[in-house]
């Protein structure tokens, strides 16, 4: 659909309305609007599964400005509902790009609004809470936009993973390595099956609905709980089988949506932030061994700290600097431990990689003892 005005206009779900020019796709989207504080790594922001259904306000000036590469991208698509930022570039400079963002976009139908004065929004994001929002740039009606937008449900309470999560097994890395890792999928993100593929893991991904025995069968030596997107209180089944997981006896590793389910699955409580954390450059100090790491991070939810602290077979292992809430934990009696940021780190820094040799670590001497 041709957008003669080039207008567009961002609708937030309190009436308030910011408007812009039209980027990406001509259309209408809707989403729970959050924003991410990274200064690069936008196309691996896009495509992670971990932001299906919501629109992104990117606080960076310039989006668009590098291109895009088939090499950069965390799942098949991009997971996104739409983007708002302040400068939208078509042109790009850089060899190793495949297209322009605006052609990525067109290809993909996602709806984009620029010229926004994205320092304005965030502040008010921030000042008022996560909430629902639309963009349009084919519909300037504010009232039939508002309708639209009561007809979109709550993030608090929706179920995502099944959007994103893979439908049929598949393998990963090579099958000689010594290292059998199963992968229950909540939404994925290619670099963490990346990042075990490179420490000697030879990987089978099952799908979010794959039950206990099913994984069993493969014979792992441990088990990946991947991120994802959605509320994690909702998802009975998943907690029910990670639940089974973790009584297994093997090594366990989860992050993001799968470290909240694993806590989930112990017994502790999670809930809705006011805002979420989003962006590759967020403190976290590992409290056992008192170093800080620079972390990337997506989530809306977290798992709640005083029912981890008051939990006797669990540990807490992380703490986000800037609000103190739960970035990591462990259970005392078996190898088992988690983590709500992204070690996988794509896009982002490499302070956390080491928590993926610690979960191998785990496997090799579980192995150790089986044979023993």
């Amino acid at each position: 659909m041709e957008n003669t005005s080039n207008k567009a206009i961002l609708l937030l779900e309190d009436g308030t309305i910011f408007e812009g020019k039209a980027a990406g796709f001509i259309g209408t989207t809707t989403g729970e609007i959050c924003f991410n504080t990274g200064m690069t790594g936008y196309q691996e922001i896009f495509t992670d599964p971990s932001y299906y259904g919501q629109i992104l306000v990117a606080t960076t000036s310039h989006i668009g400005n590098y291109g895009v590469s088939d090499k950069e991208v965390e799942s098949d698509q991009v997971n996104i509902s739409g983007l708002v930022c302040k400068k939208f570039s078509d042109m790009y400079s850089r060899a190793a790009a495949t297209s322009s963002l605006q052609e990525y976009f067109e290809s993909q139908k996602i709806v984009a609004i620029s010229d926004v004065d994205t320092r304005a929004l965030v502040r008010y994001i921030r000042d008022k809470g996560a909430m629902n929002a639309i963009i349009s740039s084919e519909n300037m009606s504010i009232e039939e936009l508002k309708s639209q937008l009561k007809e979109v449900p709550s993030m608090e309470g929706l179920e995502l993973s099944s959007k994103v999560c893979t439908k049929d097994t598949y393998y990963y890395g090579e099958e000689s390595a010594s290292n059998k890792v199963a992968v229950l999928d909540f939404g994925v993100k290619k670099n963490i099956l990346r990042c075990l593929a490179e420490r000697d893991c030879y990987l089978k991904v099952f799908p979010m609905d794959a039950t206990f025995e099913e994984i069993m069968s493969w014979n792992p030596d441990g088990f990946m709980l991947s991120n994802g997107p959605g509320d994690p209180s909702v998802m009975t089944k998943q907690i029910a089988t990670v639940k089974q997981i973790s009584a297994a006896g093997l090594p366990v590793f989860g992050i993001c949506l799968g470290h909240q389910i694993l806590a989930l699955s112990a017994g502790l409580t999670t809930s809705k932030m006011f805002n979420g954390h989003r962006g590759c450059n967020h403190p976290v100090i590992n409290v056992e061994t008192g170093k800080g790491e620079i972390t990337s991070q997506n989530h809306g939810f977290v798992v709640n700290m005083d029912a981890a602290e008051n939990d006797s077979n669990i540990t807490v292992t992380h703490k986000h600097l800037n609000d103190n809430t739960l970035a990591g934990l462990r259970f005392n009696d078996r190898a088992v431990f988690s983590v709500q940021y992204h070690p996988e780190a794509s896009p982002g820094p490499h302070d956390s990689r080491y928590l993926f040799d610690n979960f191998v670590a785990n496997i090799v001497k579980s192995k150790s003892k089986i044979i023993a």
